[in-house]
């Protein structure tokens, strides 16, 4: 007799990332699972999108960080009931006020403007120096910066513009759309995101927070036992 395919767990990097940056997590989660980090090709909002959608299947569990978490939100509203489960890592459903999201988006257009002028070697260098980032150690800087220098400039100021906090509106009077089992995770010392987190699951039909001891903006890269273990166990209860 056939078996049946593992369940697949399609993860979706960050801002600034390749899909190698999954690498830790689905390691840990084993060989239960058909794991694919997603490494985009396109610059856009639509486009990333579009990519998301097209590995997607209606047995597929989406896990996205930060930018990615954003844009699953985004896929997963687009086929609200295509998904077996979500994981959204480090994110939120956008910004409310009108005033505070242009102000982003102003924010965000003038560091596309900055990058398109640099080499993506001081872009990095100023991006691991942002306050968010305060909570990872060196020897994990050291071992995401590949990927980072990996992106060209101009291309990652076009996301920005279309994929920015600023330039996507706020989806929180629509979580209630979204079907599957969805897990909303933050670390502990990421407190806006804890907020969100807590917030979202409240209004998902399915939703579940977890928050990550000890752990930052990214608790899947800063403590990866931890979010590994909280992961496997929400795939387990709902897609194995």
């Amino acid at each position: 007799m056939d078996r049946a395919p593992a369940p697949a767990v399609l993860f979706v990097p960050g801002f600034m990332q390749r899909g190698d940056a999954w690498r830790a997590t689905a390691e840990r989660i084993g060989t239960r699972y058909r794991s694919t980090r997603l490494d985009h090709r396109s610059a856009t909002f639509s486009g990333r999108v579009d990519e998301i959608l097209e590995r997607a299947d209606g047995g597929t569990a989406l896990v996205g960080y930060s930018m990615g978490g954003r844009l699953a939100l985004h896929a997963a509203l687009r086929r609200p009931r295509a998904l077996a489960a979500l994981v959204l890592v480090g994110a939120s459903a956008g910004i409310e006020d009108d005033a505070l999201r242009a102000e982003r988006r102003d924010a965000d257009e003038r560091l596309a403007g900055w990058m398109e002028g640099r080499s993506i070697e001081a872009i990095v260098e100023a991006w691991e120096r942002l306050p968010v980032f305060a909570t990872q150690s060196p020897e994990l800087r050291e071992a995401l910066r590949p990927g980072r220098l990996s992106h060209d400039p101009v291309e990652l100021a076009a996301l920005l513009r279309t994929a920015g906090q600023g330039a996507l509106p706020p989806l929180w009077d629509r979580l209630g759309e979204i079907a599957c089992p969805t897990l909303l995770v933050a670390g502990e010392s990421d407190g806006v995101y804890v907020e969100a987190a807590y917030r979202m699951a409240g209004l998902l039909p399915r939703g579940t927070a977890r928050i990550v001891p000890g752990a930052g903006h990214a608790p899947q890269l800063e403590a990866p036992d931890a979010f590994a273990s909280a992961l496997s166990e929400f795939l387990g209860e709902h897609i194995a």
